[in-house]
């Protein structure tokens, strides 16, 4: 009888903690954090530095004239390259709405752009020999203001076009030579600082923390630089008189430069 009553006591013991284990909650496994690659944010100020090369041309018109009646002898157009290495700084501000990028920014650059044309003005002269002339051109520097627009190809990497005001310092000189006795005459150089407008676009990109690199390419129009008569003081022209010359000069250039910028703003917060 009591082997029954233990029996009977063991089986109702089991029957009692099966049914409590089966109450408790199920226990939960949870994984550590996983750290997430912050977005980056291109929202903010830069600024930064370039360096390039422009390939310019300037289309220039020149004529030889009696000095004191204007009556025009010749005439011509030729032109040239005015090439060189340029480089310089930016600072801009950028807004990005999603993955569509706007800003503006303006630039400051240093240029060795520089190039001359030949003008040869045949029996020009008083004595039938010719005239020749060499116009020379310099753009010591240039500048511009800009807006930019572009998308986000990914997170890092921005395709933009870009447009707005160009100006810069176009300086004109050169010499005329004349006579029988060949006479050299030096032209006052001219210097005149002149607006005009650009359009280009180019590809920006991180390349670490804060950092980005950019390739860019502008066309530049500066509009036309022109000067005279001058007198060709000793150069003389049909009947004896002094010549003239006078000059026109439309600048153009075609920029490609790399650069790199420092975002102030930077990534967003990591996400967990």
């Amino acid at each position: 009888m009591k082997k029954i009553l233990f029996g009977i006591l063991g089986i109702a013991s089991l029957v009692t903690t099966s049914a409590l284990a089966a109450d408790l909650p199920a226990r939960v496994y949870t994984k550590a954090p996983v750290f997430v690659e912050p977005a980056f944010n291109w929202s903010g100020f830069y600024l930064g530095v370039n360096v390039g090369y422009s390939w310019g041309s300037s289309s220039n018109s020149e004529a030889i004239s009696r000095f004191s009646s204007g009556v025009p002898l010749f005439s011509s157009t030729s032109r040239n390259d005015v090439n060189g290495v340029i480089g310089g700084g930016q600072v801009g501000y950028n807004w990005q709405a999603s993955n569509w990028l706007f800003g503006l920014e303006a630039d400051i650059q240093g240029s060795g752009e520089r190039g001359s044309s030949f003008f040869n003005c045949v029996a020009c002269d008083d004595d039938g020999t010719n005239i020749t002339s060499n116009l020379t051109q310099k753009l010591n520097w240039f500048g511009t203001v800009r807006g930019r627009a572009g998308i986000l190809v990914s997170p890092t990497v921005l395709l933009y076009g870009t447009g707005g005001l160009a100006y810069g310092e176009v300086q004109t000189g050169g010499t005329a030579t004349g006579g029988f006795v060949p006479l050299t005459v030096v032209l006052p150089g001219t210097s005149s600082t002149r607006a005009g407008w650009t359009a280009g676009g180019g590809v920006e990109g991180r390349i670490g923390g804060n950092w980005t690199a950019k390739l860019e390419y502008l066309y530049m129009d500066l509009g036309s630089v022109s000067a005279g008569p001058i007198a060709l003081t000793g150069i003389l022209v049909p009947v004896r008189t002094t010549g003239g010359l006078s000059y026109s000069s439309h600048f153009t250039d075609n920029i490609l430069r790399v650069g790199v910028n420092y975002l102030f703003n930077g990534p967003a917060l990591a996400k967990y």
